[in-house]
């Protein structure tokens, strides 16, 4: 190869220049991606969009659901004072084996 690079040729560096060329394509493709292939949404990919649209709803059906389980509700009655500590338990204990959530983790 010195032979090349000597005698005014292109040299090794020759064989670096397509990986640069693919290295451009991929990050101009990407970029495509990111911004004009997704729709004309406003602001950033991260901002707005289909994708937080949909985690939103995911959220406030989770949250619903949560709200009715009979754990919430069991919760709720002693946040409120309805039963003691005692009750709590004892009842969280049949939910538990009822619905499967496993061990008495976290705030009571």
């Amino acid at each position: 190869m010195n032979t090349l690079a000597n005698s005014g040729g292109p040299g090794p560096w020759i064989l670096f220049f397509p990986l640069v060329w693919a290295a451009v394509i991929v990050v101009g493709v990407t970029l495509l991606r990111r911004t004009l292939w997704r729709g004309c949404r406003g602001g950033p990919p991260w901002r707005s969009g289909r994708f937080e649209r949909d985690a939103r709803d995911v959220r406030e059906m989770t949250d619903r659901h949560d709200a009715q389980s009979p754990i919430a509700m069991l919760g709720r009655r002693f946040a409120s004072g309805e039963i003691d500590e005692d009750e709590y338990w004892r009842r969280l204990s049949v939910l538990d084996e009822q619905f499967g959530r496993t061990g008495k983790g976290g705030a009571a």
